[in-house]
């Protein structure tokens, strides 16, 4: 009895540790302003065939390799780090600025589920 239950219980411990993984992996869920303020900032991701790689557009020696598991988590705290030094908030106007301090997009009249995404993931 207790043998034919063995390869069950490795198959639920087996999918129990995957569905654990995949959860765990999932990058955050995200508003559509993020779209909008994506197209600034410097990280993206690059497909190869050994999997993901973050590089950045303003530093052509940047370049990280995260487990797959990792890469989408890594990826926002790059864009987090981005956000807390190059986003502005003032009078519902999101204020977008390059590497030198320079605004280079404002981004009017936002609402409040895009001013607390920002407050939530940007953390400013």
């Amino acid at each position: 009895m207790k043998k034919t239950l063995l390869p069950f219980a490795f198959f639920l411990a087996f999918l129990l540790l995957a569905i654990n993984a995949y959860i765990s992996s999932k990058p955050q869920n995200k508003n559509e302003i993020y779209k909008q303020i994506k197209k600034y900032s410097p990280y993206y991701l690059e497909k190869r065939f050994g999997g993901l790689e973050i590089k950045s557009r303003l530093d052509k020696n940047f370049l990280e390799k995260p487990s797959n598991m990792e890469v989408f988590h890594r990826l926002e705290q790059l864009e987090k780090i981005w956000g807390e030094k190059n986003l502005q908030i003032k009078n519902n106007t999101l204020y977008i600025y390059d590497k030198n301090h320079k605004p280079i997009k404002e981004l009017k009249n936002l609402s409040k589920d895009e001013l607390k995404f920002i407050h939530t993931f940007y953390g400013i």
